[in-house]
Parts: C-alpha cells; sequence; structure tokens
C-alpha cells in the first residue's frame, strides 16, 4: 500500500533535514501573511480578519494548561503539524505564559464559552501570540485543525506567518460522519486510520465501520473463531459490473480481517482524534459469511459459502431459531468490549422474508409472538437485540428498514433510501442519522461516468453533496430536534483499493464537512469552490489521490424549438481555471477557442472541452458531446403516455434533442416508462424527404430495463392516416447494459409526420407488479 504522511506521524521535509529552513523575520512573515488567502474547510461561523500576522519562528512555544495531559498531548500533535509545514517544532510547556512571554500559541480551558458546547471554540491570533480557547479539549482539538489551514498547503523554505484574525466556531450537527464497508473489500489498518485523519482534518466526529457482510466477516471474535478462519475469506471475487452477464469471477482467494488487537488500536486512534467508532454488524440479512460457518443458524441448514458476488440474498438469520440470538448475543458481547460507542449499529437492511415465509420455526415465532407477519417478525428481531444491548448501556441504530413493522423503542435510524425513514422517525421522537443515496453515496459516480473508474451508479456531483439540507423542512420545530446529523457512506463492491477509496471520498468530504459543521445561511457555494483552491493544493501535500471530476468540463446545451438552434453551456465545479473547445473533433488545448460565453450551434457538431490552469496545464479529463442537429431536431413531439415521473428528462424534447444519453439510466437523460409503451409523434411542421429513422433503446436487466418487445414505425404525411414503414419484434439476445438501435429505412420519400411504438416487454400483472421498464432516448431523422 502507498503509505503517505498521516497526522500521527508527520515527516519532516527534506528541505528542513537539511537545515535549509531559517527562522523567519517579523516583514517577511507579513509579507507571506498578507499574500496568504484565508481558506478554512468547514467555513467557520464567525471569521474576522484582522491586520498584522503572526511569526513561526525558533523561539515559538505552544503554552497548555499546567496539570492536563490531554491538553499537552493536543499541543504536542500542533507542534508536528507546524514543524511538517515550517520545519520548526516549537516547544511545548505545562504552564500560563506569564507577562514577559512573547511570541507563543496557547491552548487553554481556562476561558471557557458555555454557548459553544464541548466542540465549540474560539481562536484569535494577533501579531503577539495566538489563544486558542475552549470548555473541553475537544474544542480545542477542533481548532488546532482551524490552525493547520493557516499554515501553507506545502512545506516551504520561506518565512510562515498566520494571519491575523479572530474566529468564533461550533459546529451545526451533533454527528458528523463517514462510513466504510471493509467487508466487500478489506483495507489494512494504516489505511483505515489515514481515514481517521481525513475526518479529523474536516472536524467529523463519527467514524461507521461495516465490518460484517455477506462477502465477508472482518472482525475477531474470540468465542467462534471460525468467523475469521473460514467466514473472512472468498473463493473469488465478481469481474466487471454486476450488469455485466454473464459473471464472470477471478479464481483468487480474497480476504482478511482485524484481529481484536488491531481494533483497539483502532479505536484508541480514534479517540486521540476525538473520533467515535461506531461499529456495524449486519443482522438479520447481509449474513452469508457467519452462515457459511454456522449453517445451523440458518433456516435452511446450508450448505452456503462466501458470497463472490454483491446483492441482496434470500438466506439471512433464522428468527425462529434461539440458537441465533445467542450466537448474536455473543458477538456483540466481544463488539461492546471493544467498542466504547454508546451506539452499535446492528444493520437491519435488505433481508427478503423469502426464507422466513417458508420456515417452520420462524412461522412458529410468528404464531407464538402473536405477530402479524414476516415484517414484524423483523421488528420483534431488532428489538430483542435493542433490549439486549440496553441493559448493557447502549443504543441501537439500524438502516430505516427497522422501520417495517414497527420501531424499536429506543432504536435510532439512520435514513438511506431517500429522507422519507428518517422523517418518519423523527416524528416517532427517534433519532435521526440522515444518509439518503440521492446526495452521501459516496459510491456513487462524481462526474461523467463514462470518464470515471466503475461505480455502482448514481451521480452525485461535488456541488450536489454541498446542497444536501439534512434537516428536512417538513419537519416542526420540536421533531427537528430528533436530526442527530448526517454521514457519507462509502460502499466497496467497486472500489478495490486505498487510492480509489481517496478518489471516490475526496474532494466530497469536503463539501460534506460544510454541511455538517457551517449554519445553512453561511453556506456559498461560490465561495467554497474559491476555497477549495487552497484546499485541492491540501491534497496534493498530502498525496492523496483525490478525484479531479470537478475541472471536468460539463457541457450543458439548451435546445430552443422556436429557433432550432443549440445553445452550449461550458463550466466547472472548480474556480481558477480557464476552459478551451473545440468543435471538429478535435483534442482541445490553450491554442483552441478560450470560452467565455455559451454559444450557439446551428449544425451538427463535435464540442471537446477541458480546463487549464494559469500556467496551461490541463486539469480535468477532455469532455466531448456530439449533437447531431438531424430533421427532426427541437420539433414537436406529442406522447400518448406520459413517462414515469423519475425520468421525465426533458419530455419529449429529450427525443429530438440531438444528443445521445449515455448507458447509465440515472442521468436525467432518458424517458422512463414503467409497464407502458412509448408512443411518440415527431411534427417536421412540412412535408420534407426522409431516407431513415433510428430510435436508441436502452437495456439494463439488472435494473429491470429491456428492450421493446415490438418497435414500429409508420409516417403520414396528414397526421391522420400512417403508413407502416417497418416493424421490428426480434430483438437482440444477449446480456449485459447496452445501448441498441432500431432503424427503418424509407424510399426517400416526403412526409410531414413521424410515428414511432415501442411496446414494452412487459405490462406486468393486473395491478402492475413485475412490470418492465421501457428506457427511450433520441430519434434521428435523416
Amino acid at each position: 500500500m502507498r503509505l503517505k504522511k498521516t497526522f500521527a506521524a508527520l515527516a519532516v521535509s527534506a528541505c528542513v533535514a537539511s537545515g535549509l529552513l531559517l527562522s523567519p523575520t517579523p516583514a517577511h512573515a507579513q509579507a507571506t501573511a498578507a499574500q496568504q488567502t484565508i481558506s478554512i474547510i468547514p467555513k467557520p461561523v464567525k471569521l474576522t480578519q484582522q491586520n498584522g500576522s503572526f511569526t513561526i519562528g525558533k523561539e515559538t512555544r505552544i503554552f497548555v494548561d499546567p496539570k492536563n495531559d490531554e491538553l499537552r498531548k493536543i499541543g504536542e500533535y500542533l507542534a508536528q503539524n507546524i514543524k511538517e509545514k515550517t520545519g520548526v517544532q516549537p516547544a511545548v510547556e505545562q504552564k500560563a505564559p506569564d507577562k514577559n512571554s512573547s511570541n507563543y500559541l496557547h491552548l487553554t480551558l481556562s476561558t471557557p464559552i458555555d454557548t459553544l458546547g464541548e466542540e465549540g471554540y474560539t481562536l484569535n491570533v494577533t501579531p503577539e501570540n495566538v489563544i486558542l480557547a475552549a470548555k473541553a479539549p475537544h474544542g480545542i482539538f477542533l481548532g488546532t485543525q482551524t490552525i493547520r489551514q493557516l499554515l501553507p498547503a506545502e512545506p516551504t523554505k520561506s518565512p510562515v506567518a498566520l494571519p491575523a484574525l479572530t474566529v468564533v466556531d461550533k459546529p451545526r450537527y451533533e454527528w458528523r460522519g463517514m462510513h466504510l464497508d471493509v467487508a466487500r473489500h478489506f483495507f489494512p489498518v494504516e489505511f483505515v486510520k489515514e481515514y481517521i485523519d481525513y475526518l479529523a482534518m474536516h472536524k467529523m466526529n463519527t467514524f461507521h465501520w461495516h465490518l460484517t457482510e455477506d462477502q465477508g466477516w472482518r472482525i475477531e471474535i474470540k468465542k467462534y473463531p471460525e468467523l475469521t478462519q473460514k467466514g473472512a475469506w472468498r473463493d473469488g471475487t465478481l469481474i466487471g459490473h454486476y450488469s455485466d452477464q454473464p459473471h464472470k469471477f477471478t479464481n483468487e482467494r480474497y480476504g482478511g480481517f482485524y484481529t481484536q488487537e488491531q481494533i483497539k488500536d483502532v479505536v484508541k486512534y480514534a479517540q486521540e482524534r476525538y473520533i467515535t467508532v461506531v461499529p456495524e454488524i449486519e443482522m438479520p440479512g447481509h449474513a452469508l459469511a457467519a452462515l457459511t460457518t454456522y449453517p445451523e443458524l440458518s433456516c435452511t441448514g446450508g450448505p452456503f459459502e462466501v458470497e463472490k458476488k454483491w446483492g441482496v440474498f434470500d438466506d439471512i438469520f433464522c428468527a425462529g431459531n434461539e440458537q441465533t440470538f445467542t450466537f448474536l448475543e455473543n458477538v456483540l458481547t466481544e463488539v461492546m468490549d471493544l467498542f466504547p460507542s454508546k451506539i452499535i449499529h446492528i444493520g437491519g437492511d435488505e433481508a427478503p422474508k423469502t426464507r422466513w415465509k417458508e420456515c417452520p420455526k420462524c412461522q412458529k415465532r410468528i404464531a407464538d409472538e402473536g405477530l402479524k407477519d414476516e415484517h414484524e417478525l423483523q421488528s420483534y428481531f431488532i428489538q430483542r437485540m435493542e433490549k439486549f444491548l440496553n441493559a448493557h448501556g447502549r443504543t441501537v441504530i439500524g438502516w430505516d428498514e427497522i422501520l417495517e413493522g414497527g420501531l424499536a423503542p429506543n432504536a435510532y435510524v439512520m435514513s438511506w433510501r431517500g429522507t422519507e425513514g428518517g422523517i418518519a422517525a423523527a416524528k416517532q421522537h427517534h433519532y435521526v442519522v440522515m444518509t439518503p443515496g440521492s446526495h452521501v453515496y459516496f459510491d456513487h459516480y462524481q462526474g461523467d461516468p463514462s470518464l470515471e473508474p466503475t461505480a455502482i451508479g448514481g451521480y452525485t456531483t461535488l456541488e450536489k453533496v454541498y446542497s444536501f439540507e439534512p434537516t428536512p423542512a417538513e419537519l416542526s420545530g420540536e421533531e427537528k430536534k430528533y436530526i442527530l446529523g448526517a454521514q457519507a457512506n462509502v460502499w466497496t463492491e467497486y472500489i478495490p483499493t486505498t487510492d480509489q477509496v481517496e478518489y471516490m471520498i475526496m474532494p466530497r468530504m469536503s463539501a460534506l464537512s460544510e454541511v455538517l459543521w457551517t449554519p445553512a445561511a453561511k453556506k456559498d457555494w461560490d465561495d467554497f469552490q474559491t476555497r477549495m483552491q487552497q484546499q485541492y493544493k491540501r491534497y496534493e501535500a498530502m498525496g492523496v489521490n483525490y478525484a479531479h471530476s470537478t475541472f471536468n468540463v460539463n457541457q450543458d446545451v439548451a435546445v430552443d424549438p422556436a429557433q432550432a438552434v443549440a445553445t452550449v453551456a461550458l463550466a466547472t465545479g472548480a474556480k481558477g481555471t480557464k476552459i478551451y473547445y473545440t468543435l471538429d473533433g478535435s483534442e482541445p488545448t490553450t491554442s483552441a477557442q478560450a470560452y467565455t460565453a455559451p454559444f450557439e450551434l446551428k449544425k451538427s457538431a463535435t464540442v471537446k472541452a477541458a480546463s487549464f490552469d494559469d500556467n496551461g496545464k490541463q486539469m480535468g479529463k477532455v469532455t466531448s458531446k456530439d449533437l447531431n442537429l438531424h430533421k427532426a431536431f427541437a420539433h414537436t413531439v406529442e406522447l400518448k403516455n406520459a413517462p414515469h415521473k423519475r425520468y421525465t428528462a426533458e419530455g419529449g424534447l429529450t427525443l429530438v434533442d440531438g444528443q445521445q444519453a449515455p448507458k447509465s439510466f440515472s442521468g436525467g437523460h432518458w424517458l422512463g416508462f414503467l409497464g407502458s409503451d412509448l408512443e411518440a409523434v415527431i411534427d417536421l411542421k412540412d412535408k420534407q424527404r426522409v431516407g431513415s429513422i433510428t430510435s436508441t433503446f436502452l437495456q439494463n436487466k439488472g435494473n429491470g430495463i429491456q428492450l421493446p418487445a415490438e418497435v414500429e414505425f409508420a409516417v403520414s404525411k396528414n397526421g391522420k392516416k400512417y403508413k407502416t414503414v417497418k416493424v421490428i419484434s426480434e430483438m437482440p439476445d444477449k446480456p449485459g447494459v447496452f445501448k441498441e438501435e432500431l432503424t427503418a429505412q424509407l424510399p426517400d420519400k416526403k412526409v410531414r409526420y413521424i410515428k414511432v411504438t415501442a411496446k414494452n416487454a412487459s405490462h406486468g400483472d393486473a395491478q402492475g407488479k413485475n412490470a418492465a421498464w421501457l428506457f427511450a432516448d433520441e430519434i434521428v431523422v435523416e
């Protein structure tokens, strides 16, 4: 694994080692500070810049309150941070500065600000000293992260100073977290610590560690050693995406686990950074790694194998078997010994009831307990585990499925299927952590999928993360108090390496940190983009493999049906770059056309664009968009059936906007019909010679999207009487995700109206169940 500088052991730069860094002079230091842009993420509640700066030199000291070893450790931590950037490591002294002291930093609890809480702090930087004060050491630690961001991003030989300012700061939310799935793919302890360091850097306080799954059991349990001897290993791993058919697998044994000593070490490491580690032990679903080891805990008795592919599986813990609860209570007893967290996550999501419906033991449990159905059986399961954890002074949190069948009395809810589950739980006065897939699933694509590494799906840009509001407006003032905060989830089915984890979380973690810390009224996307310029430099200096997706040029095409023109607007999600583009398909350089304003296209073109810094360095990847201004471009389209509300795109205009949709169905480029047919009529306004009609459809069977059963192309001169040109009823029978273009050739005749009818592969039963999705895009008329 590529090891980087961590906050625990910060390496001294080469220039420091060679003695090249000199003690700064006040004049030079003030000049450095004056030129420095203050770029703190997350944005403080209040920051006021003053005149002057505080010089860091060999005489600089750090004072901490006497007889407080916790503050002393924080002071030493800060001294290491300063040393990395300046070559100067201030001495840490456990005493208050006296009237003769100068050029010092003082970390103190002697002037607490009660209204700022345990995590709030004040920071006052003057030319004479730096005073960091808080009610509790946690606040002091968080204040040191602000000081770190006042230092240069990279080690420097130049004199260094901190700009004079005052900060009054505290977090907006109590729960500010990041999740990491180590079950689908396993990551070493060293990286888990780096991950925790990233949380500390962003003033987050909760690390949700997802430790068990169908694909691997990652935590040593002394009472059940076979969980890691057998359940921590699988005999292969899915190659490519789940939607690629047929499935292919490696034949390499894969796995790993954390010993209890390693877990204790990680927990201690996190505690030193004021981060709570919340463990997750999945139940009753996602349990195949455990059931492979102990098949008697299932409904069928097995045999099973640790899963090689991703997904949701029918075999889960048997809720009618007393051994199941004995096993889980024993596991959780050891988990509680390892993790001091008040909160224990027990999953509760994606637990099919297929086996429970057929299991005599589960059905007997339903009857004996007077339960209504299998959903109430899951509620019984969760409530029973809650009682056990409550008896040991712990609190249960689970995914929002634990609402089904009745919520356990004291449970917290983690709302991932949108915010609806969180709203329902808050209305019942249960505490909630918001983590909707729409905004904070960092396993989703963050840029054009064609330019990104393979991901599970979705589309969550930096700006979308920044736009997230964890507290729903639907809640009353009293109910809003139950929203503890939010976190981002990092599921690792398609994230096999530590480098790729970094790519998926950075820079989106920076955006989330501001969502969770900064008052909503003070959030400003434009200002955030400006401050991110310095944050990117910090990433570079730290060796973080952050995504450059925000530097990619987004091409937004607006179609004007009245004028039959396409207006192209180019933009990036990053500041400090210039955009250059071409229209002939050639690669853009700084010698190409500089973008200054949206431009119109009245004929077909291939627009390629890229962003460059002031030195001419290309910052993102080249984006490309083919615009085909064919005969039907921007013409009126009437749809007989409305598309599904989730996939309306631009309505009928989507079919004639001159753009081909990507294979990803989630980007808003497709019209989606659930169980209904497509019937589209295009009016060309006058009779024109037409030689061919081509319509595009999508197949993604893994998500229920099928090619149409039949497509009919018809034409008309008057819009009343249509003549069928071609009927296509034989569709390609092949696996995987692909776009299919179906074409009808015409004998070069004049027509005004074109009708394309695509029959859905399945309309479902009388209630619409088992209906197929039909996805349609551009109808090209040549």
